[in-house]
């Protein structure tokens, strides 16, 4: 999805890809304004319009480019990692507690964690983070 991003609007645009349980494979993009949505939370609406709810993600995953692209040499930065944000971390917390998260630490090794893990001091909804509760 982030190859299909013109360079010119790739400043800050992030692709986001998750796993289902069941093996399905889900992409988002996001648009590249202050306001906009973050990637892993477009992937969580395609899942969810394909029918997967978010409680059903095994694992998500966030890339961007990383800076040093030429485009007048046609030349684009790596792919990297992205960790998430922190409204994305909440986000995920509340629909899916279990969810795997990779990340990139501050050496640059890619791990996989359990959200909590990346919200160590997470809100917790008085009904235990299922406040959001989706039905089939």
């Amino acid at each position: 999805a982030l190859s299909n991003i013109p360079s010119a609007d790739n400043k800050h645009t992030v692709a986001s890809a998750a796993l289902s349980r069941s093996g399905r494979i889900f992409v988002g993009v996001n648009v590249d304004h202050f306001a906009g949505a973050c990637a892993e939370l477009v992937v969580l609406g395609a899942a969810a319009s394909a029918g997967v709810l978010a409680r059903d993600i095994d694992t998500i995953v966030a890339v961007r480019r990383e800076p040093g692209e030429d485009p007048e040499l046609g030349q684009r930065g790596p792919i990297a990692v992205l960790n998430p944000c922190g409204r994305c971390r909440q986000v995920l917390l509340d629909y899916n507690s279990d969810i795997n998260v990779v990340v990139r630490d501050g050496e640059g090794v890619v791990l996989t964690l359990k959200v909590g893990e990346l919200l160590p001091f997470a809100y917790i909804w008085p009904d235990g983070n299922n406040a959001q509760v989706e039905e089939r």
